[in-house]
C-alpha cells in the first residue's frame, strides 16, 4: 500500500480516527494506483465528524473550516495535509458509498485493520482504468460530476465506460444549474495540464461546454492542442507556473482560455465574468487577444522601438502570446530573439530600467503630475534602447525638448 493509507504517514495521531471511521475517496483510490504525493489530501467517512474535526483542530492548531453546515462535512488544514470529515450518509458504510460519484471513488479503507471495502468493485474499474458511474441518480444529484468525469479521466490517464459517457451526454444540459465557480475549478484542471486538452474537446462533443463557453468551435479545440505543443518548443517560458500564489491558472492555462473564448476582447471579458475568473486571469487573457493581431507575420523584423512597446504592454503575459502565436502560424524560429530578450534580465529592451522616474522629471521640469509624464517617459525609453542617450543628464535635457515642442 502507498505510505498515503499508512497512519506513520500522517500529521495527526490515529488515536483521534474512531474505530468506525473510514478513509475513503481520492486518497484509497490513488493508493491502490500507487500514485504518491507529497501533500496528503485524506477523506474520512464517520459519525459526528464536525465535532471531532474541530477537536482535532483545535489541539494541533491547525486551520478549521466548516465546509457544508448542512451535510456535516468540516476541513482541518496542516501544513502538508488537508483532511476533511464528512457525516456518513446512510446507515451503513455501504450505504454511503453507493451514494458517490465513480465506482474508483467509491472503495474505502480501514485504518485499524487495513480492510478494503469495495462493494461495487471498483478496484476491477483501477485495474481496467476506467471511469464508471455508480449510478444515473448519483450523477443528476450533483451535474458537476459530469465534467468531473473527464477531469478525472485526464488526470488519471483513464477511458470513461460507454455507458457513463452515454449518460452523462443524455444529463450535459444539467451542468448549467452548477455554480459558475464550481464549474470553472474543473475546467482549469482541464486547462491547466497538456493531458486535459483532448479530454477538454471531448467533454465539448458531450455538451458540457457550449453553456459556458459559447464561441468554442472545432477550431478552438484544434488551437489548444497547436498550444501545448508550441509549449514544448519554448520549455525555459515559465509556462506550467501560476499566475500567483493565490490564483493557480497557469500561463498555459491562460492560452488556452484565450483560444477559447471569443476573439473580441470585450466579450471575453463577459464570458469569464460569468464564470467568475480573477481580474487577473481576465487581464491576462484579455491583453493576449489584443496584442495576437499586433504582431506582423514576420516578427523578427520589428524594430527595437516596436519590440520595446510590445514587451512593455504584453509584460508578464509575453509568455502566453508567444505559444499563442505559435498556434496561430508564426515560425518559431523567427520568436527565438524575443524570446531569448525576454529571458534576460537585464536586456535593455524587454527588461529596460529608465534613467529617470516621473517624479524625476516633474521635479527638473517643474511640470505637475499629467499625462504628459508618461509620454515623455515613454519618448525616454525609446531614446534610451537606441542608444541615443545613455544618462540621467540626457534625458532630463530630452524631456525639457520634447516639452518645448509640445507647448
Amino acid at each position: 500500500m502507498s505510505s498515503a493509507l499508512s497512519p506513520d504517514s500522517w500529521c495527526f495521531d490515529l488515536a483521534w480516527i474512531p474505530q468506525n471511521a473510514y478513509l475513503v475517496g481520492g486518497a484509497v483510490r490513488d493508493a491502490l494506483l500507487k500514485r504518491e504525493s507529497e501533500y496528503l489530501d485524506l477523506d474520512f467517512v464517520l459519525l459526528d465528524a464536525v465535532n471531532i474535526a474541530r477537536k482535532m483542530a483545535s489541539h494541533y492548531k491547525a486551520g478549521f473550516v466548516l465546509l457544508d453546515r448542512s451535510r456535516q462535512i468540516a476541513r482541518v488544514v496542516f501544513k502538508q495535509a488537508t483532511v476533511d470529515f464528512a457525516q456518513q450518509q446512510g446507515k451503513t458504510l455501504e450505504e454511503d458509498l453507493y451514494r458517490r460519484d465513480f465506482t474508483v471513488n467509491a472503495i474505502a479503507y480501514n485504518p485499524y485493520t487495513q480492510e478494503i471495502i469495495d462493494p461495487l468493485h471498483g478496484h476491477e474499474d483501477l485495474q481496467n482504468r476506467v471511469m464508471r458511474m455508480v449510478s444515473k441518480a448519483n450523477l443528476q444529484d450533483d451535474p458537476l460530476r459530469l465534467l468531473r468525469a473527464y477531469r478525472q479521466a485526464a488526470q488519471l490517464g483513464f477511458a470513461i465506460a460507454p455507458e457513463t459517457q452515454a449518460t452523462i451526454r443524455s444529463l450535459s444540459l444539467l451542468l448549467s444549474n452548477i455554480a459558475p465557480e464550481r464549474v470553472r475549478v474543473e475546467l482549469n484542471y482541464l486547462l491547466n495540464s497538456p493531458s486535459g486538452t483532448p479530454w477538454l474537446k471531448t467533454a465539448w462533443e458531450d455538451g458540457l461546454i457550449d453553456n459556458w463557453l459559447s464561441h468554442t468551435t472545432q477550431k478552438s479545440y484544434e488551437t489548444i492542442a497547436l498550444v501545448d505543443s508550441a509549449a514544448l518548443s519554448f520549455p525555459q517560458l515559465p509556462l506550467s507556473q501560476a499566475l500567483s500564489d493565490t490564483v493557480k491558472t497557469t500561463w498555459l492555462g491562460i492560452a488556452k482560455i484565450a483560444s477559447l473564448v471569443s476573439n473580441n476582447p470585450e466579450i471575453a471579458e463577459i464570458e469569464l465574468q460569468q464564470l467568475t475568473y480573477s481580474r487577473a486571469e481576465i487581464r491576462a487573457v484579455t491583453t493576449a487577444l489584443k496584442l495576437l493581431p499586433q504582431l506582423p507575420a514576420k516578427v523578427d523584423n520589428l524594430s527595437l522601438k516596436e519590440q520595446y512597446l510590445l514587451f512593455r504592454q504584453a509584460g508578464v503575459v509575453f509568455p502566453v502570446l508567444v505559444v499563442l502565436a505559435v498556434a496561430k502560424g508564426a515560425q518559431i524560429n523567427t520568436l527565438i530573439p524575443l524570446v531569448n530578450r525576454y529571458l534576460t534580465p537585464n536586456d535593455p529592451v524587454a527588461h529596460l530600467v529608465l534613467l529617470v522616474n516621473g517624479k524625476d522629471l516633474m521635479q527638473a521640469l517643474k511640470i505637475a503630475p499629467s499625462p504628459i509624464v508618461g509620454e515623455l517617459l515613454n519618448e525616454i525609453a525609446i531614446a534610451q534602447i537606441e542608444g541615443k542617450i545613455s544618462t540621467p543628464t540626457q534625458a532630463i535635457e530630452l524631456a525639457a525638448n520634447l516639452l518645448n515642442a509640445f507647448s
